[in-house]
């Protein structure tokens, strides 16, 4: 199971009360499930309108295993234009 470093930004940092972890997980599917799990329900609602970078680019699938090193970025939606 590859080790990825997790930044959460915005509401998604103050929900897991973290800026970065490190995590294991295969895709990024179980890598929400896995963080939902370490910081219970504020984050799992607050992951269910993030959008996902995976070295900065947006994942087409989320079942797709994960790169050993990676850095996922979790971003909740911005205000403002």
């Amino acid at each position: 199971m590859p080790a990825v470093t997790v930044r959460y930004f915005a509401g998604a940092r103050a929900a897991a009360g973290v800026d970065t972890e490190p995590c294991e997980a295969d895709t990024l599917d179980e890598l929400v499930v896995r963080i939902s799990g370490t910081h219970g329900a504020r984050l799992e609602r607050v992951l269910t309108a993030c959008s996902f970078l995976v070295d900065g680019a947006q994942p087409r699938d989320r079942a797709a295993p994960l790169p050993a090193g990676a850095v996922v970025d979790v971003l909740p939606p911005f205000a403002g234009g």
